[in-house]
């Protein structure tokens, strides 16, 4: 097995870096995955901002040769900064929570974009395979940050290997995957590779707040809940850290949003001056300040199998050997 093991869509390994909200994914992080032979994707804003979205590619390719992607989260106003992506050519785009119709797909490829859409559910998968997306990212209930399905991946990821068998559209696995552990159970119920957040938001790279890295070492209980950011995006509910405050308030009765909460910090949020209100759905990054430990902070199920802060290239190259043995050392006799 070469370095070529797994490859994806063109890539050298079946390893795709999540986008991690709201800019936590940035050009630091994204380059760097992509130079370790992985996707790697920037998310960009839930707001039209095309020369915003410019400076971000263009300064994630000064520091990467290779090919990377970009992120959009379809509720919101993506269609400006859409047009930025396919101007610029990037290798991949990455869709998220809605229908991404079969003749944006067909924009995309005329502009030599390959399309991933991210779906939790079986008739999520059957919209995009018609749609002719280029790969399918299945995210099970386990992952991190907002989760469109209610679905367990075990159960979900054989289906949709099963939907698309015939159409040579690769499957890609997300939730609570952080080792060559899960690599290769993904493998095995019939995925092509593994799309990782919460590993790759614990890395030196990434653009989230020390505080909020340490927590995601230190912790390793989880919740689903809709307690955060309920005003701006009130039907998306998020799997989030167990942190002292969110233990205190995870009843918040349903008519409370952040909108009638007080402000608790302040923040730049991809160029753009922020309050934070309590139960706002705001990840903490560098520039965060005020009373982050009370911020909301998104993590996978796995979490507890993360104990490092280490470098993103790191997490792929150690996915990658740790996959290779497991298969070597724990499923040679099944040979």
């Amino acid at each position: 097995m070469g370095s070529g093991w797994r490859g994806i869509l063109g890539f050298d390994y079946g390893i795709v870096q999540a986008p991690l909200g709201p800019d936590i994914s940035g050009p630091e992080l994204a380059a760097a995955v992509a130079n370790a032979g992985a996707i790697g994707i920037i998310r960009l804003p839930d707001f039209p901002a095309p020369d915003y979205v410019r400076e971000l590619i263009r300064k994630t390719r000064s520091l990467t040769s290779r090919p990377f992607g970009a992120a959009i989260v379809l509720p919101f106003p993506y269609e400006e900064n859409l047009r930025v992506v396919l101007e610029e050519k990037l290798a991949v785009l990455q869709v998220y929570w809605g229908e991404f119709p079969r003749e944006w797909v067909q924009e995309a490829h005329r502009a030599g974009v390959k399309v991933l859409h991210q779906v939790g559910s079986l008739e999520e998968a059957t919209k995009a395979k018609e749609a002719g997306v280029d790969g399918i990212i299945v995210q099970g209930r386990e992952a991190g940050g907002h989760v469109i399905g209610q679905e367990g991946l075990i159960p979900l990821l054989p289906r949709v290997v099963d939907l698309v068998s015939n159409s040579g559209i690769p499957v890609i696995a997300a939730g609570g995957i952080v080792d060559g552990r899960g690599y290769v159970a993904a493998l095995a119920l019939g995925a092509q590779g593994v799309c990782l957040g919460t590993r790759f938001l614990a890395t030196e790279e990434s653009y989230a707040h020390p505080i909020y890295k340490e927590k995601v070492i230190e912790m390793s209980r989880t919740d689903y809940t809709n307690v955060f950011g309920r005003a701006r995006w009130s039907y998306a509910p998020q799997r989030v850290l167990e942190t002292p405050f969110y233990s205190g308030c995870k009843n918040l009765p349903d008519q409370e949003t952040e909108e009638n909460q007080p402000i608790i910090g302040h923040s730049i949020i991809h160029g753009v001056h922020k309050d934070i209100h309590r139960f706002a759905g705001i990840a903490p990054n560098p520039t965060a300040t005020g009373d982050i430990d009370s911020m909301v902070m998104y993590a996978g199920q796995s979490v507890g199998l993360i104990t490092e802060i280490i470098p993103a290239g790191e997490v792929v190259r150690r996915l990658v050997a740790e996959a290779k043995d497991v298969i070597r050392e724990r499923l040679s006799d099944f040979q």
